[in-house]
């Protein structure tokens, strides 16, 4: 019996064939090379080139916006590329001078003394912003009651005088926080474009704490870098904040503040307070230096809510100089106290007992006045009085005071005694030997709150 020999076998690579011997071959060559070589039945969207450069601002001075563009690769039968073609950012130009006129009337001006609408009448045209589309060149003829549309304005024109959006292929656009229009990139409550607030924390806390005297309490310390700040109540009692070089922003003093919006640690503070009992104190941030809210209580404190968004480094350090401050994250309930007024010193009668003032000073001037020193203060913060002290006053020391000389420019913890004559006509503050003249520090300002908290008036 004869070996049976194999025939030869034969491999048809996808993308290469024979040379054809037949019709049929002919065809297979046809229908592998339509498939093969232009990507057969390929599915998807094709390929984008790079991004080309941006271009010039559209606007020599003021708000403009910048272009850049790309091309889609595809083969036959690809679909094609998903998004856009052209990309604008907000662009930034020095600020127009005075008097100069706005981009949509330029655009408008153009067609000054030319015919229009196929008569040869000329006219004035200006803006029109009665129009639907906001993004089309509508323009008034001045002294008359027409307007007349000039197609799409340029791009980079305002939708509106004021505005933030632009108007860009005849659609109103505003930018993201990446500077894009069109963009739905948002900041995040911690500052980061397109965050998920998880490079922050969030505060949140009741202060309850009642008092026990009439006067300025602290209520938290805001740190530099907070943002989306609120402070709200429903009382008679005024919110005051404070800034970081001790001067009061709001409701300092013992005088309230106007209702508006306040500079403050880089940041604008508005602070409101409706007909009935409501205050409030928002300011989106960041901060850029330390705030100390405060409350200038009037009557029992019903409950003070403040929230803000803090950096995590930094809230380390805020939980820190919070303990150190005597704020706990729990809040005391609120006590009893006695409602005392404010729109007037008290009357004391002669020789009535004074309660001495407890207050943190900064010193701003010194004279020595026979055997007295007379030092001029700053009260910016009273932890225990029951009649209210102004801005500035008068403090004296007695020769034979045992204390050292206050420095200048520091800021001190004072009890001093508070001295009426009979006849009512002197009104002063002693240093005596019983006083109390120390270096004001955070440690120094928890011991005194605790102290007046559960000493007597």
């Amino acid at each position: 019996m004869g070996k049976l020999r194999p025939e030869k076998e034969e491999h048809l690579a996808p993308c290469h064939t024979r040379r054809p011997r037949s019709l049929w071959n002919l065809l297979l060559l046809l229908w592998t090379f339509l498939n093969c070589g232009l990507g057969g039945n390929a599915q998807g969207p094709g390929e984008w080139t790079p991004w080309g450069s941006w271009s010039r601002c559209s606007s020599s001075c003021g708000r403009g916006l910048s272009v850049r563009s790309r091309r889609c690769i595809r083969f036959p039968r690809e679909e094609l590329c998903w998004g856009d073609t052209h990309e604008y950012r907000l662009c930034q130009q020095p600020d127009c001078p005075p008097g100069a006129m706005p981009f949509r009337d330029l655009q408008c001006a153009l067609y000054n003394g030319h015919p229009v609408l196929g008569t040869q009448k000329t006219y004035q045209w200006v803006p029109f912003y009665g129009a639907p589309n906001h993004c089309d060149l509508n323009c008034l003829a001045v002294g008359h009651d027409f307007y007349h549309s000039f197609g799409r304005v340029l791009d980079g024109t305002p939708c509106s005088p004021g505005a933030q959006d632009l108007c860009v292929a005849g659609r109103c656009l505003s930018a993201g926080c990446d500077g894009l229009l069109g963009s739905d990139a948002r900041e995040d409550r911690c500052g980061r474009c397109g965050g998920a607030n998880d490079s922050c924390l969030f505060v949140q806390r009741v202060f309850r704490d009642a008092g026990a005297f009439a006067g300025y309490w602290n209520v938290t310390l805001i740190p530099e870098g907070a943002r989306h700040i609120r402070a709200a109540h429903r009382s008679r009692n005024h919110l005051a904040l404070m800034g970081g070089d001790g001067r009061y922003v709001l409701n300092g003093n013992w005088a309230v503040s106007p209702a508006g919006t306040y500079e403050a640690a880089g940041t604008r503070v508005v602070y409101t307070r409706a007909t009935g009992p409501e205050e409030t104190l928002r300011a989106a941030g960041p901060t850029s230096q330390d705030l100390l809210l405060q409350v200038l209580l009037q009557e029992p404190n019903p409950g003070i809510e403040f929230e803000f968004w803090l950096p995590r480094e930094r809230y380390g350090p805020f939980q820190a100089q919070a303990q150190v401050l005597g704020w706990s994250p729990r809040q005391p309930q609120p006590r009893e106290v006695e409602p005392q007024p404010l729109e007037s010193p008290t009357v004391i009668p002669p020789r009535t007992p004074i309660p001495t003032p407890v207050f943190r000073a900064r010193v701003l001037g010194r004279v020595r006045q026979a055997q007295e020193t007379r030092y001029e203060v700053h009260v910016q913060l009273i932890y225990k009085n029951r009649s209210p002290l102004r801005a500035l006053e008068y403090v004296w020391a007695p020769s034979r005071c045992p204390c050292p000389p206050l420095a200048l420019h520091r800021d001190y913890l004072l009890a001093a005694r508070r001295l009426i004559s009979p006849d009512g006509t002197q009104d002063r503050l002693l240093l005596p030997h019983a006083g109390y003249a120390r270096l004001w520090s955070p440690a120094e300002d928890s011991r005194v709150r605790l102290a007046a908290r559960h000493c007597p008036l």
